[in-house]
């Protein structure tokens, strides 16, 4: 029976907006996480089959399928393809699950899945239709009618649906203070323990050095985290402190057969063990996790205490505490090594960032399952579990 297995995975420093990778065009980025594969592997890059390649805000110099690009800037021969996939913050985790899925399917043998996102480039937005029009028509129109409720003023977006998470988990603000604090705790241990080096490839190109990840703030508190506004809503609960950042950044994941890798002579470290997607409320949009976990887990045939590590991306604090609500999961399996409140959240590699992040941490600490799941705009999720090998 045809499997597929991951040989490596890699990732940039994740680089704060304005800050050390905000000059690096989104191919060049992209590219450096191929050249990254081919060096670690040895392997010669006429073997990939395609390259499967996730992003968000298509415009600009992300524009024109920018994994084909990444290909060529690569250097990689002609013969190699390469197609860009968008399911929002899930992009690069759905181009994991898309690669597998043709590997295990005899379409393909070797698949190089990732992605990337430049937001100090391209912001996010940039992308947006303007105007009212009949796009949607009146399923939407409902949605959006939902949110009229007193502070929200019909914005139909992420930060709105974090804050009514956060009200039906009564989550209060200090609760999502002290969990952002505590994601930069652990991302500041874990970079100064050495924990990030097998997954990161430093960008020294075009005279930058940036060898780490750029967000991390030491020092945070719970006190001066209080002092941030609350944009989404007036009086709410939601801040710069408690979500993501603007980031920039690329990651990599080279995907094969079992039996491939052994005629390479390459070692996998893991098994993509189960691989699922559902769809959720939209107006709340970022509790999908929480289905999506339930499914992997049924499809698997596992239970939540045999997860060794979850990695359940922090785009805002309120979506990880209430995944850890519904599924019981022990609190110190999850984001072990901070998340994407201390890291940063580079929407179309993110998916990939969290899989390199897992499967690394699993041959470290000899864990045998990891888990990761992703919210993602429009209200669906991915959840994909691997087995280290």
């Amino acid at each position: 029976m045809r499997d597929a297995v991951i040989v490596d995975a890699v990732r940039t420093p994740v680089g704060k907006r304005g800050g050390g990778l905000a000059s690096v065009h989104a191919v060049e980025l992209s590219a450096h996480v191929l050249h990254a594969l081919v060096e670690r592997t040895g392997m010669d890059p006429a073997i990939v089959d395609d390259v499967h390649w996730g992003n968000v805000i298509s415009v600009g110099q992300q524009s024109g399928n920018v994994g084909r690009m990444a290909v060529l800037a690569a250097g990689w021969p002609e013969s190699v393809p390469g197609f860009t996939i968008d399911r929002q913050c899930g992009s690069s985790q759905q181009a994991i699950s898309t690669a597998a899925a043709t590997v295990v399917s005899g379409q393909a043998d070797v698949i190089v899945a990732g992605g990337v996102e430049m937001m100090s480039s391209v912001p996010m937005g940039a992308a947006a239709v303007e105007g009212t029009g009949s796009v949607g028509g009146p399923a939407v129109t409902r949605y959006v009618n939902s949110l009229t409720e007193p502070g929200f003023g019909g914005r139909f977006n992420q930060g709105a649906g974090a804050e009514k998470i956060a009200r039906e988990w009564n989550l209060t603000r200090e609760v999502l203070d002290e969990y952002a604090v505590r994601s930069h705790r652990l991302a500041a241990v874990a970079q100064d323990s050495g924990a990030f080096d097998s997954e990161i490839v430093p960008f020294l190109g075009n005279g930058l050095k940036v060898r780490s990840d750029e967000g991390i703030r030491r020092g945070s508190t719970v006190e001066k985290l209080a002092d941030l506004k609350t944009p989404f809503l007036e009086n709410g609960v939601i801040s710069a402190g408690n979500a993501s950042q603007i980031s920039d950044g690329a990651a990599a994941v080279l995907i094969m057969t079992s039996d491939r890798a052994r005629s390479l002579g390459l070692t996998p470290i893991a098994r993509i063990h189960t691989a699922v997607v559902t769809g959720d409320d939209p107006v709340k949009m970022l509790a999908g996790p929480i289905p999506a976990t339930a499914l992997a887990l049924n499809r698997s045939g596992l239970s939540i205490d045999e997860i060794d590590a979850f990695e359940v991306n922090e785009a805002f604090a309120s979506v990880p505490l209430a995944w850890l609500h519904e599924t019981g999961a022990k609190a110190d399996r999850l984001n072990p090594n901070g998340g994407a409140i201390a890291l940063g959240h580079p929407l179309g590699a993110s998916g990939a960032r969290l899989a390199a992040t897992l499967v690394h941490h699993l041959r470290a600490t000899g864990g045998r399952y990891g888990l990761q799941t992703m919210c993602e705009g429009g209200g669906t999720a991915n959840a994909t579990i691997y087995e280290r090998l």
